[in-house]
């Protein structure tokens, strides 16, 4: 019998992958989101033939502006309560910033940033009422600091971080926990999407992770109702480092990083 459900977007691959194969394992029902409609169906049958759970699927760009009310009045003609949210769709972009288009960049701030907000919005009263649920966002070590060459998505990370934070202390208290999980270099398809595959962040920093120890250590701090989650002791380490380094220096190192050479 199921315990309760999640609604899982970006789940056709990386970490929100691995996330709904965690939800599935303990038993939870699935609302899984993305646009590959024929990755959902094959995750959808792998899961129900593997632990015997249901699995709604809804292929969907999450970029366009009304996606979130089309996805939440499609769950409630079909009476599909909405008991965890986890917002991991999201990508990013590489580049100088006046050199990047701008329509990509006003669809990553769509899919990061206002998406994430609608969607955090619309299920959240109902589990304020119901005094159970909660919601993971995924943000990034980019949160803590500016990102040059990667300006708009450590921008976008940073506004997940800072809503997060502000959520779960108002929600205390309510039986709602909110928990924002911020990897750092993770193995999944985000760095060739951005274009960032051969950058020493990613080659040489030694700091990439895979997407299932991510998604283990994301997990069990949602469920333990943990606010911040970084996985990796270095990630730890650079994240609390960036607060006591001079910004400008911490910049300069990030763009370091970023060069792509």
């Amino acid at each position: 019998m199921s315990k309760h459900t999640a609604l899982i977007t970006g789940a056709s691959g990386g970490i929100g992958y691995e996330l709904a194969k965690l939800f599935a394992q303990d038993g939870h029902t699935l609302v899984l989101v993305a646009r590959n409609a024929d990755r959902l169906k094959e995750i959808s049958e792998d899961f129900l033939s593997r632990y015997k759970v249901t699995v709604h699927i809804v292929p969907l760009n999450l970029t366009n502006a009304d996606a979130p009310d089309e996805l939440y009045h499609y769950l409630d003609r079909n009476k599909i309560q909405v008991d965890y949210l986890v917002n991991n769709a999201g990508y990013g972009t590489y580049g100088k910033f006046h050199e990047i288009d701008l329509r990509e960049e006003l669809e990553l701030i769509q899919l990061n940033i206002t998406t994430l907000t609608h969607l955090s919005k619309l299920f959240l009263n109902g589990m304020v009422e119901r005094k159970f649920g909660g919601i993971l966002n995924i943000a990034s070590t980019a949160s803590f600091q500016p990102g040059p060459l990667m300006a708009v998505y450590y921008a976008s990370k940073s506004y997940v971080l800072f809503l997060s934070e502000a959520l779960a202390a108002e929600l205390q208290g309510t039986g709602v926990k909110i928990s924002v999980l911020c990897p750092g270099p993770t193995a999944t398809g985000f760095q060739s999407r951005a274009g960032i595959e051969n950058t020493p962040l990613v080659k040489r920093s030694g700091l990439m992770m895979d997407a299932r120890t991510v998604a283990r250590i994301g997990y069990k701090g949602f469920m333990k109702g943990k606010t911040i989650i970084i996985p990796g002791v270095a990630n730890k380490l650079l994240s609390r480092s960036v607060r006591l380094s001079p910004r400008k220096l911490t910049t300069q190192i990030v763009r370091f990083l970023h060069e792509n050479k």
